[in-house]
This record gives C-alpha cells, structure tokens and sequence, in this order.
C-alpha cells in the first residue's frame, strides 16, 4: 500500500448507522456528566435559598459582563467545532476542516485563560474556596466546568494532530466533539445560575 493509499482513510459514509463504541461510551459518560453538573446547581440554589444574603455582602460580585463576552466565545468554538465536521466529511476539504477546528481550539482555550484572568482577580478581591459557601460553589461549580474544559480541549488537539496526519478516523473526531458540546452546551446554564441570578 503506498504513502497516499495509507493516509486516505475512508469517511464513514456506508448505510451502516450503527453508533460507533467510543461515541457510545462518551454519550454514556456526558449524560453522568449532566446529572453532576445538575446535583451541583441544586445543591448551589439549595445554599443560595437559605441564606440570608447572596451573594454575601463582604464578597465580590462576578464579572457578568465579561463573562457574557467569553460565553459568547465559547459558543462559537462550539459553531467552528461543528463546521469543522461538516468539512471533514466534504473531499478535498481536509485543509478547511483542519483550519476550522483549529480556530475552535484556539477560541476554546481563549475560554479558559480568560476564566483564570478573571479568577485571579476574585481571588485577589476575596473571593476563595473557604471565604464563604458562595465561594466554595462558584469554585466547586465553575472549576469543575473549567476541568472539563481543559480535558475537552486536550482531547481536540490530539484530534487535531491527527486530522493535520490525515489518520484521524471519523469516530475519533465524533467522540471529542461529543465532549466538547458538553463543554459549550453546559456553560450557559451555569453562566446563568451562577453569574446572573
């Protein structure tokens, strides 16, 4: 088999519709990953019911809008994600879906590092883990969805790697495109029960 043969991988466009094993497994992974994230906002609206103030009085107030403009970068990493798939399955569109997903990845880990700025900002405002219950779930919460987001999006840069080699395979790119909705999708729910209500 020659170098070029070896680098062509067929795009899975048979009539087999069953679901490939790893997307499976991450589908089964992502809807556990649903319920934390849901037993952690119930438990957060929980603590907020029952105090007397919250936000606590002697803590900072969120970044609302700064966070709104990084929400709305994280939602077109998630759109660049989808283009790059519509073009990975187009012939001869291998450099555009490469070119799409990076932007994806870039905008993703824009996403992250804007989040640690405007941490490092609350923390130096006094905002931490033990200041106050508000502080260990806005910590609890968001730095859960920040983890996520950093293993998502190292899953993306292999899958990259891969794309760039011409052997990443179509399951493998569904797989942590999977994650990475999880990723986008999860996020405006949390923007809106954590920063603004």
């Amino acid at each position: 088999m020659g170098t070029a043969e070896a680098k062509t991988l067929p795009r899975s466009r048979s009539s087999d519709k069953s679901l490939p094993n790893g997307l499976l497994g991450m589908l089964i992974f992502i809807l556990t990953e649903i319920m934390v994230f849901a037993a952690l906002i119930s438990a957060y609206l929980v603590a907020r019911s029952s105090a007397e103030e919250w936000p606590p009085i002697d803590q900072p107030r969120l970044p609302v809008v700064a966070t709104a403009f990084n929400t709305i970068i994280l939602l077109s990493s998630g759109v660049f994600t989808y283009m790059a798939n519509r073009a990975f399955f187009i012939p001869k569109q291998e450099a555009k879906a490469c070119q799409l997903f990076l932007i994806a990845i870039l905008l993703g880990s824009f996403f992250v590092l804007f989040q640690g700025y405007e941490w490092i900002g609350l923390i130096h405002y006094g905002l931490t883990m033990t200041s106050s219950p508000y502080g260990s779930f806005f910590y609890l919460i968001i730095g859960g969805h920040a983890l996520h987001a950093i293993v998502a999006i190292s899953i993306m840069v292999l899958a990259y790697r891969k794309m760039k080699q011409a052997v990443l395979t179509p399951s493998e790119f569904w797989t942590g495109q999977a994650f990475w909705y999880l990723v986008v999708g999860v996020w405006p729910i949390l923007y809106y029960f954590v920063y603004l209500s």
